[in-house]
């Protein structure tokens, strides 16, 4: 047919067939073998994602270029992977979702050009990223072209650090290049169950190099990333529980980094008494209780969205409202390690502490800990490098830092919680707060180590000094005299103290020295 022939109806048939045909990605047949797995397709995905109606889609048609391995016979509009932006709950969102049914969701160079093209206009416009990821690698035909596609991945996921939120939903398997990616959002939502896993080198190389025997579960799995590695920020049941997570996280978040995080009316009163909540605290600063608690109670409506619930459990990171408004909370939990700060703790609450202060995120810390995890275990692997990170990030954020403390705060983890001289704006503290250089028998044993020696009944003197110290460190008194402490406040007050000190910092401004950037002790 010329082109003279074709009238627009039949232009606009044959723009409708080839549309039908992009939509139907790899064809019937493996999105039924997609569904048998328990798994949506890439526009599924997108459909639960997005407020109904408002996707809009980009590069719709693009193919591979490439030509080798049959690739010529293989190309599939998409190329593997959906793209575009639309509405989430009225704001604006970029998205992309890979889609296995075309070539196994596999990157090459226009894959990749795809999802630098969502990043670029979300860089442009000030808007998230939501990557759905469910891909069979790099794509083995394009040789070197599809790893330097994952470069481009790479710079454009650095690009956006700290620009715009990031958020990555595993929807499948990931190995190798693939992970990192994902590594380098904000946010890694998983999925648990056998089709979702991501790791550097899968079992059958592990095998191979070390003779370890490991299942891909074991290995990479959800579980395993959200309670041994930290990859995983958030775990789902499901893939809808996944995207739900997603809408939620992107609820308390600004689009971007020159935004004020989303107010909401959450009804609940901003003076109100925090109740029951001196019930929780043991006045025995021995005794474990759940800071989570103490938590729900203090912001809006007892919801918290928990960031790494399931990883370094000794330390409590999330978001929440205090009278309608974000802030991101860092608390310790007695109930793990007695609350004491280990490598893993340091690095969950620096990279949480980091995040919020990109994007404009007041930070809450909630104290009760007795220091750093002592040992040749936590020495040998780096617990100063690793607890130097929760100073630098407090010491460089310039969002709102108010500090309550609740209980115990001794030594280098007393600084690391957020302290004056680090930067924190107020300073409380409940009366049942300790504050000290260490804890009382820690500092009676070195401060009467010849005394108890040449004591005829060493257990009673070091009675009698325990109380001694207890008395007159072990408080919150003195540090307040010395105006370390803003206010010694009722904890029913906690919330009304924490509202006023958030209005009145809500124009803080803070300048650093020019520099390109700081070195993080990483």
């Amino acid at each position: 047919m010329s082109q003279e022939e074709k009238t627009m109806d039949k232009l606009i048939q044959e723009l409708k067939n080839m549309k039908e045909k992009a939509y139907q990605g790899g064809g019937e047949d493996r999105i039924k073998a997609q569904h048998s797995k328990g798994k949506l397709t890439a526009r599924e995905r997108l459909a639960l994602l997005f407020d109904e109606g408002t996707f809009n889609e980009i590069m719709t048609f693009a193919t591979t270029k490439a030509t080798e391995f049959g690739l010529d016979k293989m190309k599939m509009y998409g190329d593997g992977v959906v793209t575009g932006w639309g509405k989430v709950d009225g704001r604006t969102v970029f998205a992309y979702s890979q889609d296995f049914t075309e070539l196994g969701g596999t990157l090459g160079e226009m894959h990749a050009n795809k999802i630098a093209k969502v990043y670029e206009l979300a860089l442009k416009v000030g808007a998230p990223v939501v990557g759905i990821n469910d891909s069979g690698g790099a794509r083995i035909q394009e040789g070197a072209v599809a790893l330097e596609g994952y470069g481009q991945v790479f710079k454009m996921n650095v690009m956006a650090s700290g620009v715009i939120p990031q958020i990555t939903i595993m929807a499948g398997p990931a190995a190798g290049g693939a992970v990192y990616s994902p590594a380098l959002t904000d946010f890694i939502i998983m999925i648990k169950g056998d089709a979702y896993y991501m790791f550097v080198t899968g079992p059958e190389i592990t095998k191979v190099v070390l003779g370890e025997e490991v299942s891909f579960q074991d290995l990479g799995g959800a579980v395993i990333h959200a309670t041994k590695s930290g990859v995983v920020h958030f775990l789902a049941e499901n893939e809808q529980d996944a995207i739900n997570i997603a809408k939620r996280l992107l609820s308390y978040l600004p689009s971007n980094n020159m935004e004020e995080p989303p107010f909401m009316d959450t009804g609940d009163p901003a003076d109100r008494d925090v109740k029951d909540v001196e019930q929780i605290v043991p006045t025995d600063s021995a005794k474990p209780f759940d800071m989570k608690e103490i938590i729900y109670r203090i912001v809006d409506n007892g919801e918290f969205l928990e960031v790494h619930k399931h990883w370094a459990q000794n330390i409590v990171v999330g978001f929440a409202r205090i009278a309608g408004n974000v802030v991101g909370i860092v608390a310790n939990n007695s109930q793990y390690l007695g609350a004491a700060i280990d490598i893993d703790a340091a690095d969950k609450a620096a990279r949480f502490i980091r995040f919020c202060d990109a994007f404009n995120i007041p930070l809450i810390s909630l104290v009760d800990t007795p220091g750093y995890i002592p040992g040749t275990d936590q020495e040998y692997k780096g617990i100063i490098r690793h607890g130097a990170k929760m100073l630098y990030a407090f010491a460089e954020a310039t969002v709102p830092k108010i500090t309550v403390i609740i209980r115990k705060s001794y030594g280098g983890a007393h600084i690391a919680m957020s302290i004056k001289s680090l930067g924190a704006d107020l300073v409380y503290a409940w009366p049942t707060a300790e504050i000290a250089v260490t804890g009382p028998e820690g500092a009676v044993r070195i401060l009467y180590k010849k005394e108890i020696q040449a004591s005829s009944n060493p257990d009673e003197f070091i009675k009698q000094k325990i109380a001694e110290y207890r008395k007159l460190f072990a408080n919150p008194y003195w540090s307040a005299e010395k105006g370390l402490i803003d206010d010694v406040i009722e904890p029913k007050d906690t919330r009304r103290v924490i509202v006023s000190a958030l209005e009145m910092l809500r124009n803080k401004r803070e300048y650093r020295y020019p520099k390109k950037h700081g070195n993080i002790p990483l």
